[in-house]
């Protein structure tokens, strides 16, 4: 018992071997397995929080783009410009066109930031998943919109119109992002507590009371010092006899 007290002082654990608890090693075993696997759906959580964040701060370039790409449509249809100064407020037009096509393309970690298909995120230990909804900055909507031109009044009337219905879905697509990172990070912050109460858990049953098997440990380690006390005292009763015989 002394030597075991000193184990279980000694690793921390209460569970030595399985035989001290062997119903309580089981499920401490399968606590251990689904903290681990809460751990790794939180990091995919986490990140997926940061591939919705990178998304939104593009959008918010792109929206700042299309507010000035609108702002030029009305510009180029100032009846006291001429084409030639149409044509200088259409340079500006097409190069933020380029700038959002350009957006479109990026990536993150290899995975396209903008794109129709939905992606699905791990969101607990057993590997259910949420459906983040997927941005297509490659759709007709903002494509109509960059390929316009203001090069002409009739040309500003129609990119107005182009560039009005891309700030439109625009915001709806914004929304989504805002309204998915906001589900992502209330998951993440779920998991963070289930980690937490299942580790606590988990320490009830297999971690040892140091307070409790350190007065076990002075116990057992009284018990000894006092058996080989009172064996040393029977040991030496024959030699006084043989001392008498003597």
């Amino acid at each position: 018992m002394l030597a075991k007290s000193l184990a279980r002082l000694s690793s921390g654990s209460k569970i030595v071997s399985p035989e001290d608890d062997a119903a309580g090693l089981a499920v401490s075993m399968r606590f251990d397995a689904q903290i681990s696997r809460t751990q790794a759906a939180k990091n995919n959580v986490s990140n997926a929080i940061s591939f919705s964040q990178t998304q939104d701060g593009f959008l918010g370039k792109v929206a700042k783009a299309l507010d000035r790409m609108s702002e030029l449509a009305i510009l180029s249809q100032d009846v006291t410009k001429s084409d030639s100064d149409r044509t200088l407020y259409n340079n500006e037009f097409t190069t933020l066109g380029a700038y959002i096509t350009n957006v479109a393309t990026k990536d993150f970690n290899g995975v396209s930031l903008f794109t129709s298909s939905a992606l699905s995120v791990t969101i607990d230990s057993e590997g259910a998943t949420f459906s983040m909804s997927g941005l297509n900055l490659g759709a007709s909507t903002y494509t109509t919109a960059t390929g316009s031109n203001v090069s002409t009044v009739g040309g500003a009337a129609t990119a107005l119109t182009n560039v009005k219905a891309a700030i439109n879905t625009l915001a709806s697509d914004r929304a989504s992002a805002g309204a998915s990172l906001s589900r992502l990070q209330y998951t993440s912050e779920q998991l963070a507590v289930l980690r937490d109460n299942l580790s606590a858990a988990n320490s009830r049953i297999k971690d040892v009371d140091v307070a409790e098997e350190s007065t076990a440990y002075a116990k057992y380690n009284i018990l000894v010092q006092s058996g080989t006390a009172m064996l040393a005292q029977a040991n030496s009763v024959p030699q006084a006899a043989l001392r008498l015989l003597s």
